[in-house]
């Protein structure tokens, strides 16, 4: 987008973040995780504390604040802003535990890198005083690099299974190597595995309460929103993809225009003429359907940040754009994967490599236009 405020802090940190991200992104790929020095990076850009509470010296931050930070360092690797976003709302929803869970998570200052999986698929058995912990959880992103995770499981009620979230220390799981991805290789999404553990009362809560916004202990406008308000955290790093991809893009395509108008001589029979028009349009159609993302998601941060006053409409529309934007941006990526030609193929060229990462974080269950399509219905027309 076009004239753009004066970048905060953290926009300006993940910029640099973002060069650092781009240069590791072959070996990190390959290594499927992160490097160590990105991951040290982008928590010392202040993602990590962006959301966690002042009490516990975290910034507090805006969700439209983070949106661009994440975009910007999706410019540079997907898998990282990725990475960077979850750390930064997994920790907000760490807030909703009560004060004294949630203060042992930040005891020792609010850049902990806090990873999670909110589907329900362990098992918890209440004892005196808390819970015995017990599960596998696939797909938990950065989890190599985490000190903490929030991990759901449910418990055992006479009226039913009850889906609560439970906080465990690094010292707490093991992981299992299981992350071979063809998209999103770098975020190294591996399995977690948790064996009889006991958690105390102060670091579980129930998951409704999480989904629906209802912090035990923060009063924070951030902490106090449904969960489907802020599917950004999901679909961010694709803006920032579709940008790095649409830079590569015109970057190959500069020069092949250039040689193109210093040619006079008329094609060779039956060979096709350069067409400078196609170009053009793929160029124009790209950056507008970026620009009308990248307005959608804002407009979805400033609804986020408006915490306590968000209605069920604002909520559904915030969960029906996200989605939107997702199947804008596979449509934008590829175009320009396949503009590309057979250069864009190549494993050095970062537009395969933005196209396999919109392409496969578009999969993620939150950003399916369905589900989100029948929600905003449902608000819209009640029946």
């Amino acid at each position: 987008m076009d004239h753009q405020p004066s970048p905060t802090p953290l926009v300006s940190a993940a910029r640099d973040v973002a060069v650092a991200a781009a240069e590791a992104a072959p070996a990190a790929e390959r290594a499927r995780r992160l490097d160590p020095d990105v991951v040290k990076a982008v928590v010392a850009a202040g993602f990590a504390r962006h959301f966690v509470p002042v009490e516990c010296g975290g910034s507090l931050g805006s969700f439209l604040d983070l949106t661009r930070a994440v975009s910007a360092l999706g410019e540079g690797c997907a898998a990282t802003a990725w990475c960077a976003s979850l750390s930064a709302h997994v920790s907000r929803m760490a807030a909703h535990l009560p004060a004294e869970g949630y203060r042992e998570i930040w005891a020792d200052g609010p850049d902990v890198l806090v990873v999670g999986s909110l589907t329900p698929m362990g098992t918890a058995e209440p004892v005196p005083g808390g819970y015995r912990l017990s599960g596998q959880w696939p797909f938990v992103s950065a989890i190599d690099h985490a000190e903490w995770a929030l991990l759901a499981a449910n418990v055992a009620r006479e009226h039913g299974p009850e889906p609560r979230v439970f906080a465990v220390p690094r010292s707490a799981w093991r992981t299992v190597d299981t992350w071979h991805n063809v998209g999103m290789a770098a975020t190294g999404s591996n399995t977690v595995i948790v064996e009889d553990v006991f958690v105390p009362e102060a670091r579980t809560m129930r998951r409704d309460d999480l989904f629906a916004g209802r912090a035990v202990d923060s009063a924070a406008a951030c902490h106090a929103l449904p969960m489907q308000a802020t599917t950004l955290m999901f679909v961010t790093p694709a803006l920032g993809a579709a940008k790095g991809a649409f830079a590569g893009w015109v970057k190959h395509i500069t020069p092949k225009i250039a040689a193109a108008a210093k040619v006079t001589a008329a094609p060779l029979p039956g060979m096709p003429r350069f067409n400078r028009t196609s170009h053009d349009v793929t160029l124009a159609r790209t950056a507008a359907e970026i620009d009308a993302a990248e307005m959608l998601l804002e407009r979805a941060s400033e609804v986020a940040d408006l915490g306590r006053a968000v209605t069920p409409y604002l909520t559904m529309r915030n969960w029906r754009d996200c989605a939107q934007v997702t199947d804008m941006l596979i449509t934008v990526v590829n175009r320009l994967f396949r503009g590309m030609g057979t250069t864009g193929q190549t494993t050095g060229n970062p537009v395969q490599r933005f196209w396999r990462d919109v392409n496969s974080l578009a999969g993620h269950q939150g950003l399916q236009f369905e589900s989100a399509a029948t929600a905003y219905s449902h608000e819209v027309i009640a029946l």
